[in-house]
């Protein structure tokens, strides 16, 4: 993408309204703009990383097995009466009447609406395991929003739902989705701690949230430093072996590690007192299993070898999809502005122009941008008629992970920079071996696929 085709309006002054580092970079960058009070339209910025996480949920959550789909967002209310969830949840829900009178709300969860899809569908223990998963707008009247996209109104999220005939099978798949959000999180260039939590309003008997630790999180977290050393890395895993996936689990959650909902401070003294700490995190995702609460009350049951009826064990699992956007730039950002993981990063690369309208820096860049284009990648040249500072202020800004820089000067010695947007640090190269450096640099981070 060239620059100056693109729409890319930032904003050189710190907004007054923003009071976290996410909310204001967003919009300096701009990536967002409020329409109203916890409700955002994505720019074109904003939106191409947001699909670039949506992209990598969804490889990862197909990646063990689950099965993609859409429901609606609008709900009859009669299925949370149904599974008696309507007047518990709350002012939060935003409940709707439309020209006919019916009780509608706007959806701030789907276990009712995916219970409903699979008794009507599905009666024998034979269709079992079998997980579906969405990633929808979902909408919360928060009585505060605040933070930009990390407390909003109205958010994207993934939302998946697994229906086993027992226990010990709906716990499996529980160890199988916290095996590819560890996955997923890493990915993105995160270490999101996955910790013991309290239910809330969906329940559930299992339940971990995965925070990542962060100075403006909203939740007080209380945790084993050893936890931090823990990488998922590039190991591969059979999602269907009860074994490997109950000992990642395992591996990840047997240190300490829990938010203030469920601290226990007799548990935690145990730990080595210079391993004991105490932090800020904010929650990027959630896994329930909640057994029959919903099959039970709402009477989705199969027929078993035996032919008797049986509720089935259900879990849900979710990632908030808009919120990791905000958890990324918290945990990746400097005074300048973002610093893109290179997993999720808008741009490639960007292509700077020192002296715009100089033949030969015009064609290097010219040349540049085609070498990366054909290589699969998907460089932003900022072709503008701006002066260099000016043009180095927007890049670090938006946070692109390397920098091609072009100028006269370095053509005539047969080389551009190319700069590292995390460490700072440059190195003259030959044009082409610049561009044979970011292609290996990606192939060790691929995009999501469609991305």
């Amino acid at each position: 993408m060239r620059l100056s085709r693109y729409f890319l309006p930032v904003l050189k002054e710190n907004p007054s309204e923003a009071q976290i580092v996410s909310h204001r970079l967003m919009l300096r960058a701009g990536m967002i703009k409020q329409s109203s009070a916890g409700i955002y339209s994505w720019l074109p910025l904003g939106f191409k990383v947001l699909k670039k996480i949506e992209g990598i949920v969804h490889e990862e959550q197909m990646r063990a097995g689950h099965i993609p789909l859409l429901m609606s967002t609008m709900q009859p209310a009669e299925l949370w009466k149904e599974s008696g969830r309507y007047d518990d949840y709350g002012q939060e829900m935003l409940r709707i009447n439309d020209r006919h009178d019916r009780d509608m709300l706007f959806g701030p969860t789907n276990e009712e609406m995916i219970t409903d899809i699979f008794r009507s569908h599905v009666n024998s223990y034979k269709d079992l395991p079998l997980t579906m998963y969405q990633v929808q707008w979902k909408f919360r009247d928060e009585i505060r929003p605040r933070f930009g996209v990390m407390r909003g109104r109205e958010f994207y999220m993934k939302d998946g739902y697994n229906f086993d005939l027992s226990k010990e099978d709906a716990l499996h798949a529980y160890n199988r989705h916290l095996v590819s959000y560890l996955r997923t999180y890493e990915r993105m260039g995160l270490q999101a701690i996955p910790m013991r939590a309290d239910g809330g309003p969906i329940g559930g008997d299992y339940t971990h949230e995965f925070l990542v630790l962060a100075e403006t999180g909203e939740s007080e977290v209380f945790y084993d430093s050893a936890v931090t050393d823990l990488s998922f890395g590039d190991r591969e895993i059979d999602y269907d072996s009860v074994e490997q996936c109950q000992g990642v689990l395992e591996e990840f959650t047997t240190k300490y590690a829990r938010t203030d909902e469920t601290h226990d401070e007799a548990l935690f003294n145990d730990i080595p007192e210079d391993r004991r700490r105490v932090a800020r995190g904010i929650e990027v995702g959630q896994i329930f299993y909640f057994g029959t609460k919903y099959s039970e009350s709402m009477g989705a049951t199969v027929q078993t070898a035996d032919g008797k009826s049986t509720p089935v064990h259900m879990g849900s699992h979710g990632i908030g999809v808009s919120r990791l956007l905000g958890a990324i730039i918290e945990a990746n950002h400097d005074d300048n502005g973002i610093i893109w993981p290179e997993g999720v990063t808008p741009f490639h690369c960007g292509i700077v122009n020192l002296k715009q309208g100089d033949e030969a820096a015009d064609a290097a860049c010219n040349d540049l941008y085609k070498a990366l284009t054909a290589a699969g990648l998907d460089p932003l040249y900022d072709d503008r008629k701006e002066r260099a500072g000016g043009k180095f202020a927007t890049m670090d800004l938006i946070g692109l992970p390397w920098r091609i820089t072009v100028g006269p000067r370095g053509l005539k010695n047969g080389v551009v920079e190319l700069t590292s947007r995390r460490s700072g640090e440059s190195e003259e190269l030959a044009p082409e071996a610049a561009v044979a450096k970011i292609v290996e640099i990606y192939q060790n981070h691929p995009s999501p696929q469609g991305f």
